[in-house]
């Protein structure tokens, strides 16, 4: 077994995650504060609003499929630079937005960027961190669970002070940051090499005993070898990937996942409104406490899913229990707990970090996780852009938000099924092995 120092070697690899990680999330949380303020100098209709809203999945969706594409004929770290330049040049055009039109468009190129970062930020964890993967998956959710409560809270105090525009554009400080980073390392030519770990092949069956055991870290570390040529990407992978029931488990459960914070972060504030008895400004820190507990979420699932087989099943029936007593609470007795049902809610935080987790230690090989990570996010963000919408109308429909809360309930208990199917610990190439042959 060999074991790497985190920082040796690949000092630049972890500032480039976290940065990366950092300016994903940034990005989208640094725009609804300061709506308001952008309204007063162009108009906002509502239509723009709601496109603005639903455009974060679809972009995730769209962009997130043609990923591995790009992978395979422009490297993990090119393209990683390239989203990050996207990013850079929609935060900066937001900035200068004249018009909802504008806006809009410079919102779609950063959410382009954001969609492919989202994709290859676990496949950049698995090939130069194959040795500590549940330790930089804990630091690169925390670093995206920061920059969720963050932007909000700084957003509308630097608006005061120096206007909207530089309230948006500074968010790209981080993307241009998280740049340099990989630069350095193409230019030093280190973009074709890293550590991965080599298939145990058993005397009978490779298929079966090459997969990842997670119930001891020996066994998860022994096979890690030195540094070696990454070939490029199959592009087979992907087309398998919907023959595999184990991928659409995972997409379910991210999409799940994605479903329960778009819909929060669209329509709990008003929800809270109605039928908490809060002011605005209150519904608005709710809101805040509930994205405040992706952080403790962040900092010990991921580490718990990569070392533990047990956790995975434990953490999403933790997520599932705790988020639908919640739901049940705001729909039953809003008023009576209400503090209470939103930390509850809250919990359901802990599906993201366990699902990005997983990414890394259901495929071998970092052109695996490539392939897999733009299958189950992509899908799953198709997936959840649907329910905000849905959410909304079935509060028209019946004029209350019981039937949408219950919805909710119904949708994370669907969960569970698929977290059986994922719980598993078993790669995307064996089970492509023990249904087809051989990968």
């Amino acid at each position: 077994m060999s074991v790497r120092p985190l920082w040796q070697g690949r000092a630049l690899a972890v500032l480039g995650i976290v940065l990366l990680a950092f300016s994903l999330r940034s990005a989208v949380a640094s725009l609804s504060p300061v709506v308001g303020l952008i309204a007063a100098d162009f108009p906002v209709p509502p239509v723009v609003l709601g496109l603005i809203g639903a455009a974060p999945p679809v972009c995730y969706a769209v962009f997130g499929l043609a990923t591995p594409w790009l992978e395979q004929r422009l490297g993990l770290e090119r393209l990683t630079v390239v989203a990050t330049a996207l990013i850079t040049l929609g935060l900066v055009a937001r900035g200068f937005a004249v018009d909802s039109v504008t806006l809009i468009a410079a919102t779609a190129v950063v959410f382009a960027g954001v969609g492919a970062g989202n994709i290859l930020l676990p496949p950049l964890v698995k090939k130069y961190f194959p040795d500590r993967l549940g330790l930089m998956m804990t630091v690169y959710s925390v670093a995206m669970a920061a920059s969720t409560f963050l932007p909000p809270l700084v957003a509308v105090p630097v608006a005061d002070a120096a206007g909207w525009r530089v309230s948006l554009g500074e968010w790209a400080v981080f993307a241009v940051a998280s740049m340099v980073p990989w630069i350095v390392l193409m230019v030093r030519g280190r973009a074709s090499t890293s550590w991965v770990p080599e298939p145990v092949e058993g005397p009978d069956d490779a298929s079966t005993s090459s997969a990842p055991q997670e119930g001891t870290r020996d066994r998860e570390l022994e096979a890690v070898t030195g540094p070696v040529v990454v070939a490029p990407a199959d592009s087979r992978i992907l087309s398998r990937l919907p023959r595999l029931p184990l991928a659409w488990a995972m997409t379910l459960v991210f999409g799940i996942s994605a479903s329960m914070a778009y819909v929060t972060f669209g329509w709990l504030p008003q929800v809270l409104v109605d039928i908490g008895g809060v002011s605005a400004a209150e519904a608005g820190f709710l809101l805040g406490v509930f994205s405040v507990m992706a952080l403790p979420c962040s900092l010990v699932v991921p580490g718990l899913t990569v070392k533990y087989a047990w956790a995975t099943p434990v953490l999403l029936i933790t997520a599932v229990v705790t988020g639908s007593a919640g739901l049940l609470g705001l729909t039953l007795a809003p008023q009576a707990f209400l503090y209470g049902w939103v930390v509850l809610y809250g919990l359901t935080g802990i599906m993201f970090p366990m699902s990005l987790a997983l990414l890394s230690i259901r495929a071998r090989t970092h052109e695996s996780a490539v392939a897999l990570s733009g299958f189950v996010q992509s899908v799953g963000y198709g997936f959840a852009a649907i329910f905000p919408i849905l959410f909304g109308v079935l509060h028209g429909a019946t004029g209350g938000w019981q039937i949408p809360l219950l919805m909710m309930v119904v949708l994370l208990v669907a969960a569970v099924p698929a977290g059986i199917v994922i719980a598993r610990p078993m790669t995307i190439e064996d089970a492509w092995s023990r249904r087809h042959g051989k990968w």
